[in-house]
């Protein structure tokens, strides 16, 4: 399955970019049938039914989602997914007019209610790579070590709830949001037992 997908994702992008550039007539409606293509491709499978690959001007390019990773008297801050019931730290997809770093502490401040700062880059992952399960998007991964500000607890339309676990007792963490070891390679750098980021 992770090899059609990899292939439904090539031929969408393929498709993107033939539709960005192309200017015959003809060679536009070829480009469409293959993103349609590429769309059957994943329905057959049941990958992610229904779907369809949304039509997006420009060259295709990887989505990018942050994360903030909020550390507090050595506890480490986790929201509660309203769609899984699993546990992640705050983030989301990016939003434009903001940069990565203002996008994570937005995240933050929205699912959980609590003020941070955005300190230092954890990691950066391609989220294939990293060995999460499969997503029809290409999508790079941005994890932000960031300062405890304060403010209380709170839910938003995404989140149940917010609360502070110890790394040895964390709850059900989300497989397609995070993963354990973004989360101790964050506090190992919170600690100063590791200088720089981690990538792939």
């Amino acid at each position: 399955m992770a090899d059609l997908l990899k292939l439904a994702r090539e031929i969408a992008a393929l498709a993107q970019a033939g539709l960005a550039y192309t200017r015959d007539a003809y060679d536009r409606e070829r480009f469409l049938r293959l993103r349609e293509i590429a769309g059957e491709l994943l329905r057959s499978e049941a990958v992610v039914p229904p779907f369809a690959w949304p039509v997006e001007p420009g060259y295709p390019t990887p989505k990018v989602d942050v994360r903030a990773v909020v550390f507090h008297e050595e506890q480490v801050l986790l929201v509660k997914e309203r769609s899984s019931g699993l546990w992640t730290v705050p983030g989301g997809w990016a939003d434009v007019n903001l940069s990565p770093a203002q996008n994570a502490e937005k995240e933050c401040l929205e699912e959980s209610g609590y003020r941070v700062r955005a300190r230092v880059i954890t990691s950066v992952k391609d989220r294939d790579l990293a060995g999460y399960p499969p997503h029809p998007f290409a999508i790079y991964k941005i994890y932000f070590l960031c300062d405890f500000l304060g403010g209380e607890a709170a839910s938003s339309v995404e989140t149940h709830e917010a609360g502070f676990f110890p790394l040895n007792a964390l709850p059900p963490l989300d497989p397609h949001r995070n993963c354990e070891t973004e989360i101790r390679h964050a506090f190992r750098i919170w600690k100063g037992e590791v200088p720089s980021a981690d990538f792939n």
